[in-house]
């Protein structure tokens, strides 16, 4: 448990600067040409920083460096090399990635040739597109400092960002400077910032990365080995997005919309998954390797039951009250009715999908746990296949709303077939007493608290349009969401006073 607090403390104070940041661009911006283009810009260096940063090469890199810091093995040499030759692929990618930024911006929304978006995604993305090497040799700073229980530093790095995001927003109004080229050059003033103070925090380590000519030493051999399956996974997730960009940029505003309502899905989902992600994986490997088949199960239930104890209720939240959300939150400025309703139905169908990815993070550390990586990139490919499939067919129906609902569908099917796998595992992965007892219970309070915000948000329906009162109206909607869900909760047996009693005094 506190385990889980700790890194989803972290984690929700970077979701809450990013929400504030989407916010402000939302008001600003609103989901026009501007918003779209620098959305879709933005999210290039992204998306191949998954690649070479918090994807593949990081998962690759930080079990190998801890374990030489562990056997006082060269530590500092094959982090120096490391760095140089993580640094040399990202110099050319760069460059290849600055040059070629029409075919790109073309392979993420083809929708937007023929207008102006496309002239200034491309302009944006020229000017922001160096964020990939910043950001991925941050990544692997953070690795080094994380290997060292230093998390801190690294967890303080997205805050940078975003805090920096918000003050360039506020400085562009205040001088009138053009609000979509004041973003695109905050992309890489965040990455250089970003790059220097975990510099600054490795030196202080004993870590001083320098630039240097890259070595293919051993070492790095076979961290190239490794992280071959996890380019192979990476790049599966990442088709996954471009279809869903695709499928947006025919509709003008959809691409905006998307990204308003994944901001406020992704609270969440990354505050609860992430936590259990970080904590739940080693938990199992040293019960694995113990031989400790009963505490691995319950690690594994209690895991399960705090990940449902908190996203059923928020997804039945992110549902029944979406547009009152979106209202409150982004309905200012250059952000109309329309959009709002958009973006509602959006987050609607990515609500739907909330527990699936949630419990994504549930089961993949069953399978890593075990070294088993092959496994969960082929139930990959499988959801990828669901995905476009269901975009593309549904495109001509229900139009944008197909790339969300697609989302949540492929997260349904991965879900079925990580829990399907997982089936020979063994008495660790079986669900327990408890939990069969708890999560009908879990589920008739989330039902219960659905009622209660349904009825609620009705009788509030004027005050959340009004003026200021739509924030007290809006408080008001979540606190009695918390209030009824968590006294039901308590009412049904699905929570108990003694289970954070019983947990905290385990870890003292």
């Amino acid at each position: 448990m506190r385990g889980f607090l700790t890194v989803g403390g972290w984690t929700f104070g970077s979701r809450l600067a990013g929400f504030i940041r989407d916010v402000m661009m939302a008001a600003y911006l609103g989901a026009g040409p501007t918003a779209e283009a620098f959305l879709v810009a933005f999210s290039l260096p992204n998306m191949f920083r998954r690649f070479f940063a918090e994807g593949a090469f990081n998962m690759a890199f930080v079990p190998m460096f801890a374990k030489k810091v562990e056997g006082r093995e060269d530590p500092h040499g094959f982090a120096r090399d490391a760095f140089n030759g993580l640094g040399s692929i990202l110099l050319l990618v760069t460059l290849i990635g600055t040059l070629a930024m029409p075919w790109l911006v073309w392979a993420m929304a083809s929708g937007f040739v023929g207008d102006e978006r496309f002239g200034l995604a491309v302009e944006y993305g020229q000017i922001g597109f160096v964020y990939i090497l910043f950001i991925s040799l941050v990544a692997l700073m953070s690795g080094v400092l994380n290997a060292h229980g230093s998390f801190t530093e690294a967890s303080l790095v997205p805050v940078l960002m975003n805090v920096i995001f918000i003050a360039a927003m506020l400085l562009a109004d205040w001088q009138g400077w053009d609000m979509g080229m004041t973003l695109a050059w905050t992309v890489p003033v965040t990455g250089v910032a970003q790059f220097a103070f975990t510099w600054w925090a490795a030196r202080r380590m004993g870590y001083t990365f320098l630039p240097g000519l890259p070595r293919l030493t051993p070492d790095l051999r076979r961290l190239v080995v490794i992280a071959g399956p996890a380019v192979l996974a990476g790049g599966v997730v990442q088709i996954n997005l471009l279809v869903g960009r695709q499928v947006a940029s025919f509709t003008e505003g959809a691409v905006g919309w998307l990204s308003y309502a994944d901001r406020l899905y992704q609270l969440p989902l990354g505050v609860v998954g992430i936590a259990i992600g970080t904590v739940l994986l080693p938990e199992l490997s040293r019960r694995l390797r113990a031989g400790d088949t009963d505490g691995g199960r319950h690690s594994f239930n209690r895991g399960m039951e705090f990940a449902l104890l908190l996203t059923l209720p928020a997804a039945v939240a992110l549902v029944v009250i979406a547009l009152p959300l979106t209202q409150v939150l982004y309905e200012r400025g250059q952000f109309d009715a329309h959009d709002s309703l958009n973006t509602a139905l959006a987050l609607g169908a990515y609500g739907i999908g909330l527990p699936a990815f949630v419990l994504h993070k549930l089961f993949q550390p069953l399978y890593y746990a075990r070294e088993d990586t092959r496994s969960p990139f082929r139930f990959a490919v499988w959801s990828m296949v669901v995905n476009v499939a269901f975009a593309v067919l549904m495109m001509p129906v229900i139009g944008f709303l197909a790339a969300a609902l697609a989302t949540t569908v492929s997260g349904w099917v991965m879900v079925a077939q990580l829990w399907w796998g997982a089936r020979g595992m063994g008495e660790a992965v079986r669900i327990d007493d408890r939990l069969k007892a708890r999560l009908p219970r879990i589920v008739a309070a989330s039902a219960l608290m659905g009622a209660v915000l349904w009825g609620a948000s009705w009788l509030l329906a004027d005050a959340l349009t009004t003026g200021g009162l739509r924030y007290a109206a809006l408080a008001g909607l979540v606190a009695l969401g918390i209030a009824s869900y968590f006294g039901s909760a308590y009412v049904f047996g699905a929570l108990r006073p003694s289970d954070l009693k019983t947990a905290l005094r385990r870890q003292r």
